[in-house]
């Protein structure tokens, strides 16, 4: 008996694992969500942390979309996300101009940051409408691209009068943090280098809409 009882446990615990792979919320089927905001409300955020001082940065244009079915999330999520490198903002004038310089991040050349999804593991069903989740993509930066594995969660908010004063349609949020080390990207710069450390801590904080 005990060992049927735990046999039943391990059935019922291993079906809701392969059941919490999706949202539970109204909406069915194939879903697009763009990250366009005009306003500047989505980010991209790098912190860096030296003995000399911690360097923070924002970039505040943000588009790309992701595409994924309600009910299988996992399996499904694709998509690309674009920062526009030009949009970077350190807080200081003299930083943001060495930043985007020849040097380093080379905008004009390299004028694009991207993330592009390739898989999702590890997804746990937090609620019905959030996920959090492991995901990995192409991250490319100055021209160079590595994969790389964030952290990452997402929330599902079905339209409402609340939601729509954000944007129409429903919404989809998303959160995710990685680390980056300058030097995979071919970043060698001695005059920002002595400020700014190896590895870079990147985080992405952004609202996307279906209806768009």
């Amino acid at each position: 008996m005990k060992r049927y009882i735990l046999a039943l446990f391990t059935v019922i615990l291993l079906s809701t694992t392969i059941c919490a792979q999706g949202f539970k919320v109204k909406a069915t089927g194939v879903q697009t969500f763009s990250f366009k905001d005009d306003q500047g409300r989505n980010q991209g955020t790098f912190h860096s942390t030296t003995p000399l001082e911690d360097v923070d940065g924002t970039a505040n244009n943000i588009t790309g979309t992701v595409t994924f079915d309600v009910a299988n999330f996992a399996k499904t999520l694709k998509g690309k996300i674009i920062v526009e490198a030009a949009s970077i903002n350190t807080g200081i004038n003299l930083r943001n101009e060495h930043m985007k310089s020849a040097n380093w991040l080379d905008v004009k050349q390299y004028p694009d940051i991207t993330f592009e999804i390739k898989s999702v593991s590890d997804v746990k069903q937090i609620a019905d409408n959030k996920l959090t989740f492991k995901v990995t993509g192409a991250y490319t930066m100055h021209g160079v691209s590595k994969d790389v594995t964030a952290d990452a969660e997402a929330i599902y908010l079905d339209e409402n009068e609340q939601t729509q004063q954000r944007a129409p349609g429903d919404l989809l949020g998303v959160k995710a943090s990685f680390k980056v080390q300058l030097s995979d990207y071919g970043i060698k710069n001695e005059i920002i280098g002595s400020k700014v450390a190896q590895i870079i801590d990147v985080t992405f904080n952004a609202v996307g809409t279906n209806k768009f």
